[in-house]
């Protein structure tokens, strides 16, 4: 009907008999009107139709949120007449008042305002004045042109006169001072009856006021009631908050709103958050348009809005469009603070937002009439909002954002409650791997035990002891591995382990139930857990994570003794019928070191529980109450200990705890004291701090041991054992890594699982560019490419590896015998490093992460580090090095302290083509493709593709990708930066060069040049062992061939006879001529270094073991008797030890050094031949019998030569973040946030007994053969001196050069509490005295475990190392760090008189990172 009366005029209103309605033909088409067609004629909707809670302003409370009753065409009516008033506002800025007046008792509603006064003027068509055509006529308004942008309220006229149909008395009166006249009419009967139009000369200020008198009978109501005067008061409200600088009076009496954002205070009055704090208000203002208010909302999503002061009480896109940028800010910080909880989703945060908008838009658009919902799209606002980061600053922080996570807490709460049952079953179904206890869930579960096993193996060792046991009070139930630690899981991760769901159902658990009272335990399937695991470090975890796990959720269970432990021998030793069993390696070592003919004894190792027999398990339980350990709550100290070991918060302190174990454990192993140990003979209980301090931190240690590499060898444990045995397999030929692994294992005692070991034999193989600088085995096979990063390595079981030709070059053979090996099971094992002749970690690198601590360094290039090696032993410092990757063809730039930036390689070939030809070391050519180029090509949701097309000419080696895009994209790519836009840099921070120094203690070192430094220090001074050992063992082997040779001489010449002569004879023929037993074996067994001989030797003949031994002489074949073999004897005597005592230890090392470079050019050719074989193909045959070569198609391959290659932008920007980096780490240095280990390390030391003295720490290696000088500056208070590589002369006020170092002599003062201890030559400047005269001291001062202190009065004068008798001498302290060296490190002067000088030399530690002087 409405389609079909296009042709009917506007203005014109049609009723609808079928849909009772009411519609009135507009310019844009037809709109419903809020009436309905009755027998009486044209009403509106009857009252009680508009039901709800509302906003509205009662007298006696203010504004409130109540239930309302009212007639929303009544309530519409009134507020198009108040909006119209508003409206006036955005047509007068200077309009400032407004008045309203509602009169209950005569009907009457009038609205007043002060703004331009509507022109009364005659139209010049409808020839009606213009007041007259506004409010009398259907036909006409004002604000009928769309495409006028407008902001206010009103639009096409409808309302106003909508308002005159349903009143019974409808007055106009406005005044214009522009046309001097002032118009007043009255319409009555619904606008059926027009008065007589009154108009009068007015000279005035211009004002309008509208006066109605609404047709209740029409509204099916007698009088406006409390409801709809409650709610058209809440307008004034509205009004006076939405419409600014304006003065709004409500029936005489001026509103208290100055303001939005007082208008909020109105509803947020005396409310609070549930912390009974009052709500807090953020307010904004982006612009003039635009004006929001945020607060907590308690009862879901509110808002309160307006649009050109209209009330959308349903929202709309504006309250979306604003609310969506909070709610995008909100939620990234509950993220950062709810990274382990239920995950939130925007409506969730949403929920918990009151927010307040203020808007004015250009020509809104509503759902309906009512005006209730805006629906007009964002981009059509005419205006925007981006609210500050100061808003949102205050956002996070009024409430809302801890209300949210209170809020997951609830819900992640009731999800975990859904997983327990308060209800204590009988049976559990859906654990078909639970034994249950027949007992368990009924009367007597108390009694219940619980035995959780590692593993199905450890299950059935507990099955079998059960035998002995009984079946009704213990359970068993196996864990797959480690369980989670809860204390820093995600909601999700909890709610989806099996394990600990499992766990809990078993049990009968219930979240957040309080287990203080024994009653509460009767609610319990088991009374208690007993934890069944391997005797190792790994067992020694899961004990800590299940402890950590009931501690977390259940701390009151702890202190009912809840949890037991079940141990088993970890060692057993028999004789004839005798068997003693072991619980820890230390006390069976004391045993070993108490018992006489210990090696009669058998001893076997139990590793794991699956290595005891069915037998063995029934004899453990048959003896419950040896092996059943109780752990026993002590106190708040349990607590703090485990919250220590599993608290991501605990970081330092979990630093400082190990800094500690190893401290104490460095200083057992130095006094000879045992290690300490929790389980003896008599054990039966031990407390939770005991078992964190003495047992877990044993895991920790040894999990840094196996994530973190020590600095001499580059190594971790499990890449060492595979080094130790492929040495002592000597293998000339490839063999499979399967294999490989399997020897390993039983060749180095390896006790985890042998796929680990295959893939750390690959990463050793690896050489593709991010691998390895050098890989010490050779990958023959598929070993991974850079493709992949290495993982697209074949199976173990298909490839094959062997030594490098460079690995023992790198590890001479000759330094195994100055090497201390290990021992694991009884038996020989790896040393606990190697001493390469450069040091690998600075090689190839190091990453791995620990407890505690972490380890992160780069490679560098080989012949840089050589070169900085030799010039070590010239004497001269290091040069710098940057982070070098071999095969890398693109550019690696410092941008401050250990921060780097690492750039790919990229090119222009023409305005729409590009090559990229290197990627940032370890981006992943697979990797770039998915992740990078193919977004780009494809576009994302929030990006369109910036590119059109790319190929790909890439082999496993290079990389090769030639990208199209548009001219345009790529001029704008271009200007930010293709190394940017293409994500062709990376950044590179080493600011965690964690290292195990030579004494197997964590150190951070701020730079590979420290490093090095360490590196050399210590190298050097087994150069000096080994050549130490071989000036020994040539010596014997001297000794050895001179008896030989004077054997086969005097058995040539019949002095000595041999033949048939009983053996003890001869023995006694040879030491009465003089002939010394084995030289090589005695020498050997002088310098404890002898072999302990797996094989059993009983068949051979040999002299006993404790008399001499002749067999060196007595199995020498015959032809040694001749004349050849006789002369060849004596000239080996004499030449090989003269060369070796001629040679220096950097002789020897240059040597290894030039041997292996040699070594390394033939390797690094013989590489490049074999690449450009494959590149250039293989040698065909042609028919004219020459060799025919395939050529490959290199350009292909190849980097474009026509293109133009980008240059990486080092921008300030970079520099500046990472300068701010370095302030950073500087900053959090100095406040000790983050203690280095040598600052924990410092807290141990004892203060110094002198008080001239003071205890001072330095980063010498205590092992150094020698003290290179060190020059101090001014000693003017108390400061801190870094360690530098030299000093000028220009540092400090001493101005005489260094002395050279001299070689250490062994300390002869009488107190010295050590053997062998060291002194240590370092020379000082002198002081200037008044006379302008220098004074130079040098002195050998300190030694292993005391320190010295020399007063020298003046004049003074050169000290020698004899002179340290005469100078006064006495004790000052004790080093705390076993190992440490002293020297002279400070020089205190006083000027006494004008010639004289004071000097008092102090010693201190050199095993830190400062020099204190005072």
């Amino acid at each position: 009907m409405l389609k079909s009366g296009a042709a009917v005029p506007e203005g014109s209103l049609v009723y609808v008999r079928e849909g009772s309605s009411a519609f009135l033909r507009t310019p844009r088409g037809w709109s419903r009107l809020l009436v309905r067609r009755t027998g009486e004629g044209l009403r509106a909707p009857a009252a009680g139709s508009g039901l709800g809670q509302m906003w509205v302003f009662d007298e006696d409370v203010g504004l409130n949120c109540r239930d309302v009753t009212y007639v929303p065409g009544l309530y519409k009516i009134f507020d198009e007449i108040l909006v119209n008033a508003a409206d006036n506002k955005q047509r007068d800025k200077n309009m400032s008042c407004i008045k309203i007046t509602i009169d209950p008792e005569n009907n009457t509603i009038s609205v007043w305002n002060n703004g331009k006064g509507i022109p009364v003027v005659e139209h010049k068509v409808e020839k009606v004045y213009v007041p007259a055509l506004i409010f009398g006529q259907l036909l006409t308004s004002s604000n009928y042109d769309d495409d006028e942008k407008k902001v206010t309220g009103g639009r096409n006229g409808y309302g106003a006169k909508l308002c005159n149909i349903f009143s019974t008395k409808f007055t106009v009166e406005t005044a214009c001072r522009e046309y001097k006249k002032l118009f007043k009419q009255t319409w009555t009967d619904n606008m059926g009856k027009a008065g007589e139009m009154k108009l009068k000369y007015f000279d005035g200020d211009d004002y309008t006021c509208i006066t109605f008198q609404p047709d209740l009978s029409k509204f099916k109501m007698t009088i406006l009631d409390k409801d709809i005067v409650a709610l058209m008061s809440r307008r004034a409200y509205d009004i006076a908050g939405s419409t600014k600088d304006v003065k709004v009076f409500l029936n005489g009496k001026r509103l208290p709103v100055k303001g939005f954002r007082s208008y909020v205070d109105l509803y947020v009055k005396d409310k609070v958050d549930e912390t009974g704090n009052t709500l807090k208000v953020i307010h904004e203002e982006p612009n003039s348009r635009w004006e929001v208010c945020l607060t907590l909302s308690e009862k879901g999503f509110q808002q309160v809005s307006f649009v050109n002061s209209i009330a959308t009480t349903k929202g709309g896109r504006h309250v979306d469009y604003v609310a969506d940028q909070i709610v995008t800010k909100l939620i990234e910080v509950v993220k950062k603070k709810n990274k382990n909880g239920v995950g939130v989703k925007p409506f969730q945060v949403k929920n918990h937002m009151w927010i307040f908008v203020n808007a004015l838009i250009e020509n809104p658009t509503f759902d309906s009439q009512t005006k209730e919902n805006m629906t007009l799209q964002a981009k059509n606002f005419g205006s925007t909002c981006k609210l500050s980061e100061k808003f949102i600053k205050g956002a996070v922080g009024c409430g809302i954002v801890e209300s949210i996570l209170n809020w997951v807490k609830f819900k992640a709460q009731t999800q975990l409650n859904k997983k327990c049952s308060a209800v204590k079953h009988t049976k559990i179904k859906g654990i078909p791997k639970l034994d249950d206890a027949n007992d368990a869930g009924n009367k007597n579960s108390i009694d219940c035990t619980l035995i959780l096993t590692e593993g199905d193996s450890a299950k059935t060792l507990a099955v079998s002891g059960l035998g002995v046991v009984g079946r009704d009070k213990y359970g068993v139930f196996p864990l797959r591995g480690k369980i989670l630690n809860v204390r820093e899981a995600s909601h999700k991760q909890i709610m989806e382990n099996a394990e600990i769901n499992n766990l809990i159902k078993i049990v009968g658990l219930q979240y957040k139930k309080n287990y203080e009272d024994h009653e509460s335990l009767k609610s319990l399937r088991y009374g208690k857990i007993m934890i069944m695991t391997d005797q190792d470090q790994d067992g020694s975890h899961i004990k800590g994570l299940l402890i950590n796990f009931i501690h977390h959720n259940w701390p009151s269970l702890l202190r009912h003794n809840f949890l037991e432990e079940f141990i088993t021998p970890i060692i057993k030793v028999s004789k004839n019928k005798e068997e003693i069993p072991f619980y820890s390696i230390p006390e069976f070592e004391e045993w070993k070191n108490n018992t006489q003919n210990h090696n009669s004894w058998k001893i076997k190792y139990y590793k794991g529980l699956g290595t005891s027999t069915s037998k063995e398990a029934k004899e453990y339980f048959a003896d419950m109450a040896k092996h059943r350990i109780g752990f026993k709550y002590s106190g708040p100290e349990d607590d703090a200990a485990i919250t220590l070991a599993f608290s991501k918060k605990k970081v330092e302190e979990r630093k400082e705890w190990l800094t500690n174990f190893m401290e104490d454990r460095r200083q057992r192993k130095l006094h000879g004291l045992p290690e300490d140990y929790l389980y003896g003979k008599n054990s039966n209980w031990l407390t939770y701090n005991d078992f964190i301090n003495k047992e877990l931190v044993l895991f920790s240690n040894a999990d840094n041991e196996r994530s973190i590499p020590s600095l001499v060898d580059g190594l971790k444990p499990g890449q060492r054992k595979v080094l130790f045995t492929c040495f002592k397999r000597n293998d000339k030929r490839e063999v499979k890594v399967a294999q490989l692994a399997g020897s390993v294992a039983e060749m180095s005692s390896y006790h985890h699982g042998e796929a680990s070991l295959m893939m750390t034999i690959i990463n050793l193989a690896q050489n593709f560019v991010g691998s390895n600088n050098l890989n010490l085995l050779q990958p023959i096979g598929q070993f991974g490419t850079r493709l992949h990063g290495g993982k697209d390595s074949a199976s173990p079981r298909y490839i094959f590896t062997m030594l490098s030709p460079l690995a023992r070059l790198l590890f001479p053979p000759m330094d195994d015998n100055v090497l201390r090996f290990l021992y694991d099971d009884n038996q020989r094992v790896e040393p606990e490093w190697y001493i390469p002749i450069i040091p690998m970690v600075l090689i190839n690198g190091a990453e791995g992460i620990g407890t505690g601590w972490s380890c992160k360094i780069p490679n560098f290039d080989i012949r840089e580090v050589v070169n900085n090696i030799r010039r070590l032993m010239d004497g001269e410092e290091p040069l710098p090095m940057l982070p070098s990757y071999k095969n890398f063809k693109g550019t690696i730039d410092e941008l401050g302290p250990n921060q780097y930036v690492i750039s790919g390689e990229v090119s222009i070939l023409d305005s729409t083509t590009i090559e990229i030809s290197e990627l940032p070391v370890r981006t992943w050519t697979q990797t770039y493709k998915e992740q990078v180029l193919e977004p780009m090509l494809n576009g994302t949701e929030k990006t369109p593709p910036l590119i059109t097309d790319y190929k790909e000419y890439h082999t496993d080696t290079t990389v090769k990708f030639i990208v199209k895009m548009s001219e345009e994209k790529l001029a704008e790519a271009e200007a930010v930066g293709l190394h940017k836009v293409f994500k062709l840099q990376t950044n590179l921070t080493c600011n965690s060069m964690v290292l195990f120094d030579h004494v197997g203690f964590l150190k951070k070192y701020e730079s590979p040049q420290d490093i090095l430094k360490e590196f050399f220090e210590l190298r050097l001074r087994y150069y000096s062992l080994r050549k130490e050992w071989l000036i020994g063992m040539l010596g014997a082997d001297c000794a050895k061939l001179s008896n030989q040779a004077r054997f086969i001489l005097e058995k040539i010449d019949g002095k000595i006879v041999i033949e048939n002569k009983p053996k003890k004879e001869l023995i006694q023929v040879l030491i009465q001529r003089g002939y010394e037993s084995d030289p090589v074996k005695a020498w050997k067994e002088l310098q404890n270094k002898e072999e302990e001989e797996e094989e059993d030797e009983s068949d051979k003949e040999s002299a006993p073991a404790t008399g001499p031994d002749f067999n060196y002489l007595l199995n020498m074949p015959l032809w040694y008797l001749t004349k050849e073999k006789k002369d060849e004897l004596c000239k080996q005597r004499d030449s090989k030890l003269e060369n070796l005592k001629c040679k220096s230890s950097s002789d020897l090392w240059k040597e290894d050094l030039a041997a292996f470079v040699e070594e390394l050019d033939a390797v690094e050719a013989r590489q490049l031949q074999d690449e450009m074989v494959g590149l250039t193909g293989k040698p065909l045959k042609a028919k004219g019998g020459k060799p025919k070569v395939k050529k490959m198609q290199l350009t292909e391959i190849m980097p474009s030569p026509h293109g133009i290659r980008v240059v990486p932008r080092i921008t300030a920007e970079m520099k500046a973040e990472a300068e701010k980096k370095t302030k950073k780490k500087m900053k959090s240095s100095i406040s000790g946030n983050q203690p280095s280990i040598m600052d924990i390390l410092a807290k141990k030391k004892a203060a110094p007994k002198s008080s001239k003295t003071t205890s001072k720490e330095g980063s010498l290696d205590s092992n150094a053969e020698t003290v290179v000088p060190k020059k101090p500056g001014p000693t003017k208070g108390r400061k801190v001196i870094k360690r530098q590589p030299s000093y000028s002369d220009s540092d400090s006020d001493f101005g005489s050069k260094p002395s050279k170092s001299v070689a250490a002599k062994v300390c002869t003062l009488p107190h010295v509490i050590a053997k062998h201890s060291w002194f240590c030559h370092i020379n000082f400047g002198g002081h200037k005295t008044s006379e302008g005269r220098k004074r130079t001291i040098v002195c050998v001062m300190g030694c292993f475990g005391r320190k010295k202190v020399a007063e020298v009065e003046s004049p003074v004068r050169q000290l020698s190392l004899l002179d340290t008798e005469k100078m006064g001498e006495r004790e000052v302290g004790v080093c705390a760090v076993p190992g440490c060296r002293f020297g002279l490190i400070g020089v205190n002067n006083s000027l006494t008189s004008d010639t004289e000088v004071r000097f008092m030399l102090s010693v201190a530690c050199l095993c830190s990172d400062s020099l204190f002087i005072s």
